[in-house]
């Protein structure tokens, strides 16, 4: 049973948020960017601060055997902080889509009929592992007229918790109404649950992390969910693909960060290609000590590798490890893909135009690459300032979820006296 503390606790936190979505929602575009660049400023004055917060986070993380590559996504560095301000003052320097008219008409009647992008107003986040997450999502709210209610792992308090104060009052002080950016400081999971019981207090949830925390939020939450998938990314290098470039991509795409839900997790090779291309893969890989798990085929070519099982298609890693097929065809690519992927991004290496087309026609991706790494799939390398998420559903948002997936829309009708017969 939830305890009554946590719960009220929450409900306090969402009620005023709620209370300053009202003001924020129609805020004028400068006073948001003067916010956004205010908070920017203090990440970078904090930087101190928010490093010894994430000293302690790294030091606990370690002492409970925490693996590498999600040390990696907890740990902030100087260079790190001044991304997230950078992430700030890009996301400042976006055209505000709240009030932008999409959609015009006037009716046969004189009813003059306008569709405008307004906010959603107060959104729930619930994420894991990586502090970064709570700047980008404060931004991206904050621009786009939305309040907001974060909750942050338990392995990152110290510095979720940092940082999120650091950024409120720079926000309150720039013009951002007071309770607008909301923290839960409680680690207890029954704050997630008091969260997903919200309902006519958050609009809507997104949650970001490992498949286990979006299923339990998406089969949970009586609050409206956009659901940012995991991340079974695929590679596939064609018969006709140049193998420079393949590696190029390849080894970016497993190892610049395993961690993150943009790295590759299988890489698809056909069969023209599969015996050149192979050996020269397994090097490449073994020098950024990535281990692989071969289908048949692969092993036959490369003998000595881990045997890649059924589970092992369907798996985000989020490590040093590869798996790898051997394709009959460009049909077989698509149809392995399409069958074992999250929907998130997915790329070929060719030379063939005509397959190029039908890989970014038939596969089923947010994300669609030809001949470029997986790991572009980011509102930042996007151009979207920052992101909130990735989503890998297929209602109003797909893909980098930036300031337009944040709103909404309504009608504004204007009449001189007309009625409905």
């Amino acid at each position: 049973m939830m305890s009554v503390g946590i719960e009220a606790v929450v409900r306090n936190k969402a009620k005023a948020a709620k209370k300053a979505a009202a003001a924020l929602g129609v805020l004028s575009s400068g006073v948001k960017d003067k916010a956004l660049l205010a908070m920017a400023e203090a990440l970078i004055e904090h930087s101190g601060e928010i490093l010894a917060a994430n000293a302690k986070d790294m030091e606990a993380a370690k002492e409970k055997g925490t693996k590498a590559s999600y040390l990696d996504r907890l740990q902030l560095t100087e260079a790190r902080i001044e991304g997230m301000a950078e992430g700030l003052r890009q996301t400042a320097a976006l055209p505000d889509p709240v009030a932008e008219c999409e959609y015009g008409t006037k009716r046969p009647n004189g009813l003059e009929i306008r569709r405008v992008r307004v906010p959603l107003g107060l959104i729930g986040i619930i994420y894991e592992a990586r502090p970064n997450v709570t700047a980008d999502a404060a931004g991206l709210c904050l621009k786009s007229g939305n309040a907001v209610l974060l909750r942050g792992g338990s392995e990152a308090i110290n510095s979720n918790t940092a940082i999120s104060r650091i950024l409120a009052e720079a926000a309150y002080g720039a013009g951002i109404p007071q309770g607008a950016l909301q923290f839960i400081e409680d680690t207890d999971r029954e704050a997630v649950t008091a969260m997903t019981h919200l309902h006519g207090l958050l609009d809507v949830i997104i949650p970001r992390g490992g498949a286990g925390l979006i299923r339990h939020i998406v089969e949970n939450s009586s609050v409206p969910v956009i659901e940012t998938g995991t991340g079974v990314c695929h590679t596939f290098v064609d018969d006709s693909a140049d193998f420079e470039m393949a590696l190029k991509i390849a080894v970016n795409a497993k190892t610049s960060r395993p961690s993150v839900c943009n790295a590759m997790e299988t890489l698809l090779v056909h069969e023209g290609a599969a015996e050149k291309f192979l050996p020269l893969l397994k090097e490449a890989m073994e020098e950024k000590g990535v281990v692989l798990r071969g289908c048949e085929k692969t092993l036959a070519i490369l003998p000595g590798l881990e045997a890649a099982t059924e589970e092992d298609w369907s798996t985000e890693y989020g490590d040093l490890i590869l798996s790898v097929k051997v394709v009959e065809s460009l049909d077989e690519a698509i149809e392995h893909i399409n069958r074992y992927n999250t929907g998130h991004s997915e790329t070929i290496v060719t030379e063939s135009l005509n397959n190029a087309s039908r890989f970014q026609r038939e596969v089923d991706a947010a994300a669609v690459y030809v001949n470029a790494s997986t790991r572009f799939t980011d509102g930042f390398e996007f151009g979207f300032g920052a992101e909130i998420g990735i989503s890998t559903q297929k209602l109003h948002a797909r893909g980098p979820m930036g300031l337009r997936e944040l709103t909404s829309t309504k009608y504004l009708i204007m009449g001189e006296g007309q009625v409905r017969g």
